[in-house]
This record gives structure tokens, C-alpha cells and sequence, in this order.
């Protein structure tokens, strides 16, 4: 090699090239890192009704650090999500000095017990709210099947009149259903969307016909449903 002379231009030229390169991105490095592109506006995207001027503005004082290139936005965003009410975040740069923060609020369908809320897709998340939403018990990896069912339940009943004030999923997966009157409706663990429509189609003809309003309706009849009203009990068949 040494007796070579194109080859060893042709190794001065790489070395050469390789040293320029890494002289290229340390100068590149320290540039990024030099207070001459710092984020100057905040800029918050999409509609929020809970979440507060103060709590963005405390997020950005506290958790954005860096400059334009430096900043983090994986962690940018997971500071925003801890925000009660914040479902989702969407972090992006926009040259040459503006953070884009794309907020998602929860909309909350009801009440988690005494733990929280659950949204419209049927997630717990913590947040306060004074608004009059109707409550879920039963299992926290069944929310989503407790958001779907009431959402159908409420459907079915809304032509009755009738209002979902309560669901409750057992370990036995069992529903029960309060509703905004008072009245209990047992559908027990099969069809119990099929149980409560036959329910709603025969409430005008029968329950709604009583002199008293029943306690409990019990919806585990394959041809009917039984009705109690404090220590009576009434029969009432769906065929009818």
C-alpha cells in the first residue's frame, strides 16, 4: 500500500472527509444547544372546557425545558397528560420558535363509584366534577362493557321515560340497573339487552298500569317478568 500513491490520497481524502464531517455535527451540537432558539410561544390547540390557563401555564414553566431542537416532546406530552381532565396530547414543533400542544379532553359519561369518572370510551380516569351523571360499579377491566350497556339502555328505555341513574356489573357478571325513579331492574348475566327491550315494549301495557310503582322488576323470566312492590310481588308476562 505504501508503494501506492492513489491509494493512500484516496485514505487522506476519507480521513479528511470523516474529520470534516465530525467537526461539521460537534458544531452542529453546540449550535442546538445555545440559547439562540428558545420556544417563545406556547400555542394550545383544540377545545377545553376543564382544563385551566394556570394549569398549562404551570406545565410550561415547570416541565418544557430546553430550546426549539432540544426540547423533549415524548416528556413535553406526558407532563400535559397528567392533567386531570387530559385524555390525549399531541406535541409538535413549528419553526421557528412555536410549540404546538394539540390538547383532547375527557368527556364524562359517568361516575366510577366513588373512585372517579369514565369517559365516552368507557376509560376511569380521576377528575372532580359537580355535574349529575349516573354511576358504575362492578369489575375496572369491565368500564368498557358498563359504557356500551348503559349507552343501550338508555336508549331503550328514553321512550318509556325512564332515566339510567345506576349500572352495576357483579363478579358473577350480573347487570342491575337503578333507575332515575327509583325503580331496580334485575337482567341477570344473559340477553339482558334483549330481556330489557321486551321490558320498554311491554312497560305501557303493564307496569305502567299499576296503582304503585314497583320496587324491583325482575327481568330473568325467559317469558316475562316479576314485579315487587315492597312486600307484594306481581307477575306479568311479555307475551301478552
Amino acid at each position: 500500500m505504501w508503494d501506492r500513491p492513489e491509494l493512500l490520497t484516496a485514505a487522506a481524502n476519507l480521513l479528511y472527509g470523516l474529520a470534516i464531517v465530525a467537526l461539521m455535527y460537534m458544531v452542529l451540537i453546540i449550535a442546538i444547544h445555545l440559547p439562540i432558539f428558545p420556544v417563545r410561544e406556547v400555542k394550545v390547540l383544540g377545545e377545553v372546557s376543564h382544563v385551566t390557563r394556570d394549569q398549562i401555564e404551570t406545565v410550561v414553566r415547570n416541565e418544557l425545558k430546553g430550546n426549539f431542537f432540544t426540547i423533549n416532546l415524548d416528556g413535553s406530552r406526558g407532563a400535559f397528560e397528567k392533567l386531570p381532565w387530559v385524555r390525549r396530547v399531541n406535541v409538535r414543533r413549528h419553526w421557528p420558535d412555536r410549540l404546538e400542544v394539540a390538547l383532547e379532553e375527557h368527556v364524562a359519561l359517568a361516575r366510577w363509584g366513588d373512585e372517579g369518572l369514565v369517559n365516552t370510551f368507557g376509560e376511569v380516569f380521576e377528575a372532580a366534577s359537580d355535574a349529575r351523571l349516573p354511576v358504575f360499579t362492578g369489575p375496572k377491566e369491565a368500564s368498557h362493557d358498563l359504557a356500551d350497556n348503559y349507552t343501550r339502555f338508555q336508549q331503550l328505555l328514553a321512550p318509556v321515560g325512564k332515566k339510567v341513574a345506576e349500572v352495576n356489573l357483579s363478579a358473577r357478571r350480573a347487570w342491575r340497573v337503578r333507575l332515575a325513579d327509583g325503580m331496580t331492574l334485575e337482567l341477570g348475566r344473559e340477553q339482558v339487552v334483549a330481556r330489557l327491550e321486551k321490558f320498554a315494549g311491554a312497560y305501557a301495557s303493564s307496569v305502567a298500569l299499576m296503582r304503585e310503582p314497583p320496587a324491583v322488576v325482575d327481568l330473568r323470566y325467559p317469558n316475562g317478568f316479576a314485579v315487587r312492590v315492597r312486600d307484594l310481588k306481581w307477575t306479568g308476562n311479555t307475551k301478552a
